[in-house]
Parts: C-alpha cells; structure tokens; sequence
C-alpha cells in the first residue's frame, strides 16, 4: 500500500504535536511516558522530534493516558492553525 505523502501543513501539525507531548512529558523519561503509552522509546522520540507526524490513533490515545491529556487537547494542536484560532 503506497500512503499519500503529507502536505506541509500535516508536516507542521505533526512538529505542533511532538512539541505539546514533549512538554506535557515533563520531567519523565520518555522511557517511562513510552512504556506507559505501550509504544517503544523510538517511536515516541520519533513523534516529539516531528519525524513521525501522523502517528495512529491507538498511539495517540495511549499517550493521551499516560500524559493525562484529553485527547481533544491533541486534536486542538493537530488542527491547522488557521482553523485552531476561528
């Protein structure tokens, strides 16, 4: 299966959502936030560093656990600035 290539504004949202779970990670290793999410450190470092800015949905709600975020506070930093401010 070939996977359509993001556009740059999916790129950004992607960046918008690693940095929100690097922040809301805190102090915690990113071991531990991984482990507790059930992803592997990789993955996890991955997504904060933008390098992985669609990650699934299954991911998300596992981080959304572990960090104690509603998941609308994700979608809110996924959606595109222009439509996060109207």
């Amino acid at each position: 299966m070939v996977r359509t290539p993001l556009s740059p504004e999916q790129v950004a949202a992607g960046r918008r959502l690693g940095a929100a779970l690097r922040a809301a990670r805190g102090a915690r290793t990113l071991e531990d936030v991984a482990r507790g999410a059930g992803i592997s450190p990789e993955t996890l470092r991955k997504i904060e560093t933008g390098r992985l800015p669609s990650p699934a949905f299954g991911t998300i709600v596992g981080l959304s656990d572990v960090l104690d975020l509603p998941l609308e506070t994700l979608a809110e930093v996924w959606r595109p600035v222009s439509a996060a401010a109207s």
